[in-house]
């Protein structure tokens, strides 16, 4: 499916100045005409704030509040004026246990380094045309951890989900509950 990027508003979050050229050049290949960036996760959270940002992509690893830290704050602040505006993480490092700590963090997609213009596309078409429910229980507030079942699902293990297309938390926790998004993020 095409997606046209042209009004979608990014904020870039990542203290490295060389990957914010990268990033830059390759959303300005999109055709995203608005591109905001932030060396610091504070002043990026307070452009959240201040601006309506449609998607948000930060760094893992940073000075004084990393990524987990930043996503954690636009997910569960009090002034934070949209929790539920996806965000795409970049991690130079893609161990099994760096991905999990960013999914549990609220992450909605997760992109390893080097990043491709590929990649990048894939992961910024997924949260415009595919967005994910929200979940919040005791624990967690972010996208549904897990992904949309198929219709042509052929899966028949214990952990099928019958005849569901979308499920609200994981099966033991019972005070799970789903929030819509309002389909105002993201163009």
């Amino acid at each position: 499916m095409a997606v046209d990027m042209s009004r979608v508003k990014i904020l870039i979050v990542d203290d490295n100045g060389y990957m914010l050229t990268i990033l830059r050049t390759i959303l300005h290949g999109f055709g995203i005409k608005q591109i905001l960036e932030s060396k610091d996760p504070a002043d990026a959270f307070d452009t959240v704030r201040s601006d309506n940002v449609d998607i948000i992509i930060t760094d893992y690893q940073m000075e004084i509040l990393d990524g987990l830290d930043f996503v954690r704050l636009v997910r569960t602040a009090d002034d934070s004026p949209n929790p539920l505006i996806p965000i795409i993480m970049l991690s130079a490092y893609s161990e099994k246990s760096r991905v999990e700590a960013a999914r549990d963090a609220g992450v909605t997609e997760f992109c390893c380094k080097p990043i491709t213009a590929k990649e990048m596309f894939s992961k910024i078409a997924a949260v415009i045309n595919e967005p994910r429910p929200f979940v919040r229980n005791r624990s967690y507030f972010g996208p549904d951890r897990r992904r949309m079942a198929t219709e042509d699902s052929t899966y028949k293990g214990p952990e099928r989900r019958k005849g569901l297309k979308k499920v609200n938390a994981p099966d033991d926790d019972e005070d799970a509950v789903q929030v819509e998004d309002d389909g105002a993020s993201a163009a």
